[in-house]
């Protein structure tokens, strides 16, 4: 079982304090670092200082680090044209020397492309079906040849399809709920498919949507890793559960039935029920970024019994 650590930086979390947490995740054995792609804060709170841009974000921290995977829990597709996506992608992708994954989602929260001015189209499940197309066939692309598409929402003539990934083929994340459209782009141009915040029971339902399409699509089902995320709260005994909880604003009992909550005993077992489903990845959504002590439980007492 990979952990990684999944970020909410839209909550109020400058750049520094994600290289700190980044930097805590490649010393702790992590395999990956992640973050949402948000301008607008959810919730309570003031979102202090701002927020930050997802690929800026990651740009700089393939600079700052050596070992850990970088990459988005999704991208909004709201926010980039697919052209311009490819480009950042492949360019933050050789600054890190071939450690980026693109999580690509359609983009949802309304509130904050109203916030900061950005178009929030009424199809945008289309859109996200044209940017897979747009940006894989742009990497896909022979250097000398050019990519042209002709879609609906997208049009590229002649493009020259530079610069490419440091990677042969940057993974490609797809993620989410829905019954039939969902599983049938994952089967086509994921790498892994993603289920965020889903119960045991609604998480297997979906693997199962998404292993048939794939192999109506012609591939083998194992051919894509199965992933949860998740919420984590672990303390060594329940005061300090109930501390972090409080810490981020939500309930003990709600958390342990909703994510991973309470002792890393408890917290193993569930990952195990979740692995018997078959999820390999979990991306572990830490709320509180100050709190590096919580990384460091995980780690040594979480993810070494799963190792």
């Amino acid at each position: 079982m990979d952990l990684r650590i999944f970020t909410e930086p839209q909550q109020g979390a400058d750049y520094d304090t994600l290289l700190t947490v980044a930097k805590a995740t490649e010393d702790l054995g992590f395999d990956a670092f992640y973050r949402s792609d948000h301008y607008l804060r959810m919730g309570s709170g003031d979102g202090l200082p701002g927020p930050t841009d997802a690929w800026i974000t990651l740009a700089g921290l393939a600079r700052e680090t050596r070992r850990i995977r970088l990459g988005t829990l999704m991208t909004a597709g709201t926010f980039r044209l697919p052209g311009v996506l490819a480009i950042q992608v492949a360019q933050v992708d050789r600054m890190s020397g071939g450690r980026v994954e693109l999580g690509l989602g359609a983009g949802w929260f309304e509130e904050e492309h109203r916030a900061y001015g950005i178009p929030f189209p009424k199809e945008k499940f289309g859109r996200l079906e044209e940017q897979l197309a747009i940006v894989t066939g742009l990497w896909a692309t022979e250097i000398g040849k050019t990519f042209s598409y002709d879609g609906t929402y997208y049009q590229l003539t002649d493009s020259p399809a530079l610069p490419k990934p440091a990677q042969a083929k940057v993974p490609v994340l797809i993620g989410g709920h829905g019954a039939t459209r969902t599983p049938r782009l994952a089967a086509q141009y994921a790498d892994e498919f993603n289920i965020p915040f889903a119960s045991l029971e609604d998480s297997e339902k979906q693997f199962g949507r998404v292993r048939a399409a794939a192999e109506a699509f012609g591939r083998q089902p194992d051919d894509l890793v199965y992933s949860n995320a998740l919420v984590v709260c672990a303390g060594k005994d329940d005061a300090e559960v109930a501390r972090r909880a409080a810490a981020i604003g939500r309930e003990v009992e709600e958390l342990k039935a909703n994510g991973l909550a309470g002792s890393p005993a408890e917290v193993v077992d569930k990952i195990g029920r979740y692995a018997a489903i078959g999820s390999s990845r979990i991306y572990l959504q830490v709320l509180d970024l100050d709190d590096l002590d919580h990384l460091e439980l995980i780690s040594s007492q979480i993810q070494s019994q799963l190792n």
